[in-house]
Formats: C-alpha cells, sequence, structure tokens
C-alpha cells in the first residue's frame, strides 16, 4: 500500500523533509535557530548516550533536591525579613504573643502560622537542603569507590567537592537565619570559632559581625550569602560539573559489548530525559511528603535568640556534626606566647582538622595517580574490591567521620544510656585513632577475600548445591561454569602494574639512585599493590576447564538426577525432583 506524503511534507534524496505546509511554530523555530545556532548545538547532544545503573542516581538526587531548594527557598524569601531589628510579637502563636523579637524571627513565625502553606515550605526547604548534602556524599562516595575520579575526571572531582563544602555553608547559613535561641547558639559557637584563629580571629569576627558579638548586622549578611552569594557558586559549579560530564562521556560498569571506547546505554531524548524527569517528581514528592508529616526546626518552641541564655541539649544539622565532636572530645591545648593566646583546643578540631580532611579528600586522584603512575583513560568503573588499598583508605576516613559524628552527641548519648560522659569522652578519643586504622586492615583484607573468591569462581566454576558421593565413599559438591556475561565482567579488568621509579642500573649492574621522594613512591605503591589477587591468564583459564572437563568425563557414568543446573539458583526448578534411594 503506498500513501501520498505530497500534501504533508516535500523531500528528495539529499535533503530533509520539508512540510508542505508551514506553521507559526516552525517559521519561529526557524528564525531562532538562524540566530542562535540552537539546533546545531542541541544536534549531537540529544541523542548522546547514558549507561543505566541505580547507583548513577544519586548525583541526580542531589541535582533535583537543588532545584526543590531553590523553588522553595523563592517562596521563603518573599516573606522572610533579613532584619535584626527588634519588634513585639503579635502573630497567631499564644505562647510568644507580646514578647520582644527580631523581625527574622518574627517572620519565620509568620511563616509557621500565618502564611498559608509556610509550614509546609519551611520544613520541605529544610528537609531537602539535609538530602541535598547527604545525596552529595553518597554520590562522591560512589565515585570514589568505583574509581570513576580517575584521568580524565580530576577535575570534575575536585568541583564535586567544592560542591559539598560550599553545600555544608550554605545549609550553614540557611538554619541560622530565623534567629532562634538554637541558630542563635550556633552563631555564637561560629564566633568563638573564628576567634580562635590565632593572631587575625578578632579582627575577623570583629569584620564579619560588623562590631561586637551579636552586632545587628549578621542576619542580613548571612541572608545575602545564603541566597545571592553561595547559590550562584553552586549553580555555576553544577554548571561546569554537568558540563564536563557530558563532555567525558559517563563512566559504565563493565560487561559484554563495553569499552573504554564507547557507552552502551540509552539517549537523552527522548528515553533518558523521560527517566531523569519523573526523577524530579519522586524526589519532589518525597521532599513535600516529609516537609508535611515530619516536623523539623520548630523555632517556636525555641525562642528568640537571647545572647545570655543557650539552648540546653543543643546539636547543629547533622553535616556539622563532625566538628563539634572533635571540639568536645579535645584536651584544653592553648599557651600564650609574646601577649597573645593561642587557643589550640578550638582552632584544631574546628578550624585545622576540616580544612586538613577537605584537602586530603581534593587530593585523593592526584595522590594515587602519582603513586600508581596511572596516567591512562578511565572510562570503565572498577569493583571496589579490585581496588583493596583504595577502598580501604576511604573507609578509613568514613570510621574518622563517624567517630567523630558520634562524639558530637556524647552528652546526648551519655543521658539516653545512663553512661558517664567522661568515659564516652575517652572512649571517643582513643577510638579516634583506633578505629580507622581497624577500618582499614579490615577492609582490605576483605577485599582481597572476595578477589580470590572471585578467581576461584572464573577457574572452578561457581556452587551448585548438588553434593556428589563418589564409589569411595568420599563427598563433594559439583561446580559448574559461570554465564559468560558473568564472566566477562569479573576479567574486564586490567592487571596491577607496579610503577617504574626510573634510573636503569648501570654497566655493573648497580641500580640507580633514587630520590627520597622515588622511594616513598615505591613503598605507597607496594602497599597498594601487596596481596592483591589477579585475575587469571588465559593458561590458568585453560588448565582449570581442562581439569573441569576431566572431572565431569569421570562423573559421567554416576547415576545422577539433576546435572547441577537445574537446582544452582539461576534456572527455574519446576517439575524437576531429585531421585531419592
Amino acid at each position: 500500500m503506498s500513501i501520498d506524503t505530497s500534501k504533508v511534507a516535500s523531500s528528495n534524496a539529499t535533503t530533509a523533509a520539508t512540510p508542505g505546509k508551514s506553521s507559526k511554530a516552525g517559521a519561529v523555530a526557524a528564525w531562532a535557530d538562524d540566530r542562535l545556532g540552537l539546533a546545531s548545538a542541541m544536534k549531537k547532544n540529544i541523542r548522546k548516550v547514558f549507561p543505566d545503573h541505580w547507583s548513577f542516581m544519586l548525583g541526580e538526587i542531589a541535582l533535583w533536591s537543588f532545584v526543590v531548594l531553590l523553588l522553595s527557598g523563592v517562596f521563603l524569601t518573599l516573606w522572610f525579613v533579613p532584619s535584626m531589628g527588634e519588634v513585639t510579637y503579635q502573630g497567631s502563636y499564644d505562647p510568644l504573643r507580646g514578647v520582644t523579637v527580631s523581625e527574622a524571627f518574627n517572620s519565620a513565625l509568620t511563616l509557621s502560622f500565618d502564611v498559608r502553606g509556610g509550614l509546609l515550605m519551611r520544613q520541605l526547604h529544610h528537609w531537602a537542603a539535609l538530602i541535598f548534602i547527604s545525596a552529595m556524599m553518597i554520590h562522591l562516595l560512589r565515585v570514589y569507590f568505583t574509581g570513576a575520579f580517575r584521568k580524565p575526571r580530576e577535575v570534575n572531582w575536585v568541583i564535586g567537592c567544592l560542591l559539598l563544602l560550599l553545600g555544608t555553608l550554605e545549609g550553614f547559613t540557611g538554619y541560622s537565619l530565623p534567629d532562634d535561641l538554637l541558630s542563635g547558639t550556633g552563631v555564637r559557637a561560629a564566633d568563638g570559632f573564628m576567634k580562635s584563629i590565632p593572631l587575625v580571629g578578632s579582627y575577623l569576627s570583629f569584620f564579619i559581625f560588623g562590631g561586637e558579638f551579636p552586632g545587628d548586622a549578621i542576619i542580613p549578611r548571612l541572608f545575602t550569602v545564603h541566597v545571592l552569594l553561595i547559590p550562584g557558586l553552586l549553580l555555576a559549579l553544577i554548571a561546569a560539573h554537568m558540563l564536563l560530564l557530558v563532555y567525558h562521556k559517563h563512566t559504565q560498569w563493565p560487561g559484554p559489548g563495553r569499552t573504554e571506547d564507547n557507552v552502551v546505554g540509552f539517549p537523552m531524548l527522548p528515553v533518558y530525559a523521560a527517566k531523569a524527569g519523573g526523577f524530579f517528581f519522586i524526589v519532589f514528592g518525597v521532599c513535600a511528603t516529609m516537609g508535611g508529616l515530619l516536623s523539623i526546626n520548630p523555632v517556636w518552641k525555641f525562642g528568640p535568640y537571647d545572647p545570655t541564655k543557650v539552648t540546653a541539649g543543643s546539636q547543629p544539622d547533622w553535616y556539622m556534626g563532625w566538628p563539634d565532636g572533635l571540639l568536645r572530645i579535645m584536651p584544653g591545648w592553648e599557651f600564650t606566647f609574646w601577649g597573645h593566646t593561642f587557643p589550640f583546643n578550638v582552632f584544631l578540631p574546628v578550624i585545622l582538622m576540616p580544612g586538613l580532611m577537605f584537602t586530603v579528600l581534593l587530593l585523593l586522584p592526584f595522590i594515587e595517580s602519582w603513586v600508581t603512575g596511572d596516567k591512562r583513560d578511565h572510562h570503565l568503573l572498577e569493583r571496589p574490591r579490585n581496588a583493596p588499598t583504595r577502598t580501604a583508605v576511604m573507609v578509613s576516613l568514613m570510621v574518622f567521620y563517624g567517630v567523630a559524628w558520634m562524639a558530637g552527641g556524647n552528652d546526648i548519648i551519655a543521658i539516653k544510656l545512663h553512661a558517664s560522659i567522661n568515659q564516652i569522652t575517652y572512649f571517643n578519643r582513643a577510638a579516634l585513632f583506633i578505629g580507622p586504622a581497624i577500618g582499614f586492615f579490615i577492609t582490605r583484607r576483605w577485599c582481597i577475600s572476595l578477589q580470590r573468591h572471585d578467581k576461584e569462581t572464573l577457574l572452578h566454576g561457581y556452587e551448585s548445591g548438588i553434593i556428589m558421593r563418589s564409589p569411595e565413599g568420599g563427598y563433594s559438591e559439583r561446580h559448574l561454569p559461570l554465564p559468560v556475561d558473568k564472566a566477562y565482567t569479573l576479567t574486564a579488568r586490567a592487571r596491577d602494574e607496579f610503577p617504574s621509579l626510573g634510573g636503569e642500573p648501570d654497566a655493573n649492574g648497580v641500580p640507580a639512585p633514587h630520590s627520597p621522594g622515588q622511594k616513598l613512591r615505591g613503598k605507597l605503591a607496594t602497599l597498594m599493590y601487596a596481596d592483591n589477587v589477579q585475575k587469571p591468564t588465559s593458561e590458568e583459564l585453560e588448565e582449570a576447564h581442562h581439569h573441569t572437563d576431566h572431572e565431569h568425563e569421570l562423573q559421567a557414568g554416576l547415576d545422577h538426577a539433576a546435572d547441577g543446573h537445574q537446582f544452582d539458583g539461576h534456572h527455574t526448578v519446576d517439575e524437576e525432583n531429585l531421585r531419592s534411594h
């Protein structure tokens, strides 16, 4: 059956089809394309392929929760008054009616009780902020554990670390704005942190607060930073992050048909765009549900900020808990020199350690590249078990973070467990050093054990669950070869190569001298690769398969009700029965 298309569009063999009848929308699109070149720019990108895996959604959760933050933040900005001027509260919350409060706190109460949907938006905004930071942190861990930070994505790793840092600062400035007693306690703590910086701390505090604490300028300044400065930086860094993602192409898990030179997945339009759009509404729905059902930051219970009072049992948001924990377990070290007091008991845990930890996090890709000497491009992800030392390093950092975070609630833990706060503090001090070492050792040995298991499975097959009895009365379990795609995934990794330290031996065979840096690099490389189990060679695989075939030949004459495939957990067992004797 032939269809006459001449009334719809006209075309020939060398040009694209053109509509037979022009439309206003088409005319506008053509006008815009002639001047902006949008069609040419998007022609390639809209068909760009993205791989599909559940772990990739972690970055999307961070992205869409940030969009929720922007939308809800615009709503809150319309009613929030960033001023420390004093007014008398006359709103709907009766316990505080007639109390002198700041305009910031007054507007926060108005949003909570007198603006339709205001409390929902406040709580949605707060929950979205917590999800944003947690999603960034978990996404960063996923990128590190899978080796997605390696060349050529080191710059994107740095951008991601900066996003995490700015998100943390954005969260602190945000929950400080209502000027309630809890947030005011946090601002006063921040003032003390700044003053602990040797020599310049008091000047820095005086500059930021516009005079002696608390002054009357900190809320307006935090508001400007919260709604203008940091969001602008976040938007710029997110745009750069996404552009580099598109430029470098997305990493993917190894598997049949996947190489360092291609991407197997779905195109941007229509598949990936539809999935990403639907995922946005899921994230938005979760944030809205939490904002509507789960109370958070009830500022009316805390009351307005008063410099003479402190909220009992005050705790910062979770992402600020670990510096607070380090502060709580730090011994009271301080000394005076040349008329200046150096309060190391505050400066070290709150200023120096977060800066040091962030610097270490930022430099991890470059440190690993220097140790391993690996300058290749990597587009295939690596299973965490195949890089035991790398995985163990991050786990040790996580243990350090977790112990410090737990120490931030030592008073609450002591109250709930009816324990001594001093004993809890001493335990945390010891665990802060012992815990990361234990975490490193256990994780590394665990990964090496998993590597050994993968190699044994490749060589001898997986356990089928079928127990065999030989004529001599011995028992053994029947092993079956792995499926091809599973075996491909396990072997789709390069063998570890020990980096060359340079300097060839001379004519007498004396090795060339190495600098201290080269010696250190050699020791670190030895630690990086020591005890790693490499994937089997082709000769080992051939020998193992030959042995398996011979074993099956010996078992062929025995009376077996099943060959093992029926009950291995990978096949259906309908109407299959084991024979009993």
